[in-house]
């Protein structure tokens, strides 16, 4: 139905500026309200989800998909927690980022303000109803909501936890609003709404990304794809930089701050191959490698650059033999998609050139990439991890939601000197 998006997105925009008048306390206990809502309905959420996985599997889907599409007890929990973690976040509106006095005695300060009606498009993930919603909402703004008809019924049980908060806390309803029709000519309604939302953010596969980007007429929040690296230097600790390859590659595969990459400096190859090969192994990943890596293991299959672009979602790594940090930092750069890269090393020199060389959203110094999270950097949560360069840059949480104008305090200073009748 034409229009349809547009309803939802005039009640919206008409609703956050009571989000946005609320105080700092009224939207905290919002989002703790939040947190008991999903709590006190967590087997209707289960039932829902299980609803939509039986979906799934009819539909064959496997892997990366469906481990997003699962929701548990301990995912469940993991939401109310998010909520609780960002409820206990400083506030950021009002915040005064810059002040200064000029010397004609007016005093420029800059100032967090909401962004206004922030449209959310995602896939697969039902808890990013719960967390962009609430990021939003403490930033004093509303949020659109539109989930892929693959999470619909969990999608819907989550909204309906945030609406029933909304009105224990006095607030509409409306600034939480759920496209619960999934036709794709709503997508393109949305998309093309540029007197009614301040932002776009779309997070699921390269192929949403992409068609949001081609017919997106409001500003849009990229990230296309996580081709994460792990360089492991020469000075690295063999032990450490293996426990990082194992937990960036196989502890979750499916999510975009795995590795897929592995780049080994040639002078540590040797030391380091035959163990780290030999941990893949035991935890169920495939790897592919070059001439060098494959000296080690004649089993293994040729990467190609295919398989360095790649973003495997899966247990399969690409694997290289560099013959130096430079060397490294070229692949990199060749075939990063900004997301997060990993330097494995004892020499502060290699790591230091290491941060300064490469651009990614976030670098780590023998740390795992799956810290390039919202929730483990301090966010409480994350509405999606930014690869383009434009208002945020990786993790965006609850800051990243407000924008800093211009507030200008004077006595009657005026540009120009007063006319001569005056």
């Amino acid at each position: 139905m034409t229009g349809y998006v547009r309803q939802l997105a005039e009640a919206a925009r008409v609703a956050q500026v009571a989000i946005a008048a609320a105080s700092s306390e009224a939207r905290r206990d919002l989002m703790l309200a939040m947190a008991q809502e999903i709590e006190s309905a967590r087997e209707a959420i289960l039932a829902a989800n299980a609803e939509d996985l039986a979906r799934a599997d009819a539909a064959g889907t496997t892997g990366a998909l469906r481990d997003r599409l699962l929701l548990d007890e301990a995912r469940i929990q993991g939401i109310a927690s998010a909520l609780r973690e960002i409820a206990d976040l400083p506030e950021p509106v009002g915040q005064v980022t810059r002040s200064d006095t000029r010397p004609n005695g007016i005093r420029i300060e800059r100032v967090r303000i909401p962004l206004g009606l922030i449209a959310m498009i995602y896939e697969a993930r039902p808890n990013v109803t719960a967390d962009a919603a609430a990021l939003c909402l403490r930033a004093g703004n509303a949020v659109l909501l539109r989930g892929g008809s693959e999470a619909a019924a969990s999608n819907a049980a989550i909204a309906a936890c945030l609406h029933a908060a909304l009105r224990r806390c006095g607030l509409p309803e409306a600034a939480v609003s759920l496209v619960a029709d999934t036709a794709r000519e709503h997508v393109l309604e949305l998309l093309g709404l540029s007197d009614l939302i301040d932002l776009a953010i779309p997070r699921g596969g390269e192929g949403l990304i992409r068609f949001c980007a081609e017919h997106a007429r409001v500003p849009l929040i990229k990230h296309y794809r996580g081709v994460c690296h792990l360089y492991v230097d020469a000075a690295a600790d063999a032990v450490l930089a293996t426990r990082l390859l194992v937990d960036g590659k196989a502890s979750r595969p499916g999510v975009c701050n795995a590795l897929e990459t592995l780049l080994v400096h040639r002078d540590i190859a040797a030391a380091f191959l035959p163990r780290a090969l030999a941990a893949l192994r035991a935890s169920g990943v495939e790897a592919r490698g070059d001439a060098a890596t494959r000296a080690f293991d004649a089993s293994l299959a040729e990467a190609s650059d295919d398989d360095y672009a790649a973003e495997f979602l899966d247990l399969v790594i690409a694997i290289r033999v560099v013959d130096s940090l430079d060397a490294a930092i070229a692949h990199i750069h060749r075939f990063t998609s900004d997301h997060t890269e990993v330097i494995a090393t004892n020499d502060p020199a290699a790591a230091q050139a290491f941060v300064d060389a490469v651009r990614s959203s976030a670098v780590m110094v023998n740390a795992s990439s799956r810290f390039n999270d919202g929730g483990q950097l301090g966010l409480g949560a994350e509405i999606g991890i930014s690869t383009t360069r434009l208002h945020a840059y990786g993790p965006m949480g609850v800051e990243a939601l407000t924008i800093e104008r211009f507030v200008v305090r004077g006595q009657g200073q005026r540009r120009h000197p007063l006319p001569a009748a005056e």
